[in-house]
């Protein structure tokens, strides 16, 4: 004899109803987003990143790190995240050193230019461009950084021990005092949020201070390439680990809001297990600094390994986030950055109010 099956009613088993989006009703960003997040597919995320971004950014006792990779300034969303700076939406920023170094250019006054398909990859090596997916950035511009970047350098002088968050926020403080423009360090420096890159010899940030340490020694009279190469920069990257350890410990709630995936992520998720370990090793009793507020927004699916610093899930098991079963709220959005990250922190916007 078949099993009959008892039919049930949503509403009747607590489940949350859909309902159509209506454009004629949705007034604003965030009245849009609101009425995404009871659709379906990235329609919803991208809503319920609203809800959760929203709640993160006016919780006073949080202090929010943003996390960036990918080609944003170069994709010309600078001002975007200058925006997230200058509104008071985070409190720290992990970037890798390429998106700083093309924030550096644009905040200069420099131009990037769309890529015409016509010119192949190698005339656009002979004519001096840099091609970055469909955006070129021209090698003259990398110059005119690295001038720049030599005048910051000169004001720190090669004896003092360096870290990315002492070089970004010098960066910032020259970009504010002769006013060149709009730009992430300049926004960071004059808001005091830190600028942490780890990956920091991954950029031109890194090629220009290891070139700057050259020329230095050049002065001195060496010219060998073996003598050039063993002048190296009083870089010290746990500078920044240690900095942002006390960071994320002294704050009461923590949230992280990442663009894309790559070691900014994983290595500001990396803070809640760095202080496990210290409270294993060192017979320490500190309390361990774990993300309350998570968005995420990234195309990648978890199964080609692109989202490099794991799922939200996955990362409760390493400590880094606080599970939802005692408070943890996360939202992660599979798109591109660049389509939906603006409409995202404009509905925010709304959402603080003037």
């Amino acid at each position: 004899m078949a099993h009959k099956r008892d039919f049930h009613d949503g509403r009747d088993d607590g489940l949350t109803p859909l309902e159509s989006l209506d454009l004629d009703a949705a007034t604003s960003f965030s009245d849009l987003l609101r009425g995404m997040s009871r659709t379906a597919f990235s329609g919803r995320s991208l809503g319920e990143a609203l809800e959760v971004t929203t709640a993160m950014v006016k919780d006073p006792d949080c202090r929010v790190v943003l996390t960036l990779s990918g080609a944003m300034t170069i994709a010309k969303m600078g001002r975007v995240i200058s925006k997230m700076i200058d509104t008071g939406m985070v409190q720290a920023v992990v970037s890798t050193g390429a998106l700083m170094a093309h924030g550096l250019s644009e905040a200069m006054g420099l131009v990037h230019y769309r890529h015409d398909p016509r010119m192949s990859d190698k005339e656009l090596f002979e004519k001096g461009y840099n091609r970055v997916y469909d955006t070129l950035e021209m090698e003259e511009n990398l110059n005119r950084i690295e001038a720049f970047n030599a005048r910051a350098m000169d004001r720190l002088g090669e004896e003092r021990e360096l870290s990315s968050e002492v070089v970004c926020r010098t960066l910032g403080e020259l970009l504010a005092e002769e006013d060149e423009g709009e730009g992430v360090l300049r926004s960071a420096y004059l808001a005091k949020v830190p600028i942490y890159v780890p990956a920091f010899t991954d950029s031109e940030l890194g090629l220009d201070l290891a070139t700057w340490t050259m020329k230095r020694a050049q002065k001195e009279g060496v010219t060998d390439i073996e003598g050039l190469l063993e002048r190296v920069p009083r870089f010290n990257p746990f500078l920044d680990l240690h900095s942002f350890a006390r960071f994320a410990t002294a704050a009461k709630r923590l949230g992280i809001f990442t663009i894309g995936g790559g070691v900014p992520r994983n290595w500001a998720q990396e803070v809640g297990p760095f202080i496990d370990v210290m409270n294993h090793r060192l017979g320490l009793e500190l309390d361990s600094p774990r993300y309350r507020y998570a968005v995420r927004i990234c195309p990648e699916p978890v199964h080609w390994g692109g989202l490099s610093g794991c799922t939200y899930s996955e990362g409760v098991s390493w400590g880094k986030l606080i599970p939802p079963s005692e408070g943890g709220r996360f939202a992660e959005v599979y798109a591109d950055a660049t389509a939906v990250w603006p409409l995202l922190i404009k509905g925010v916007l709304e959402e603080l109010g003037p």
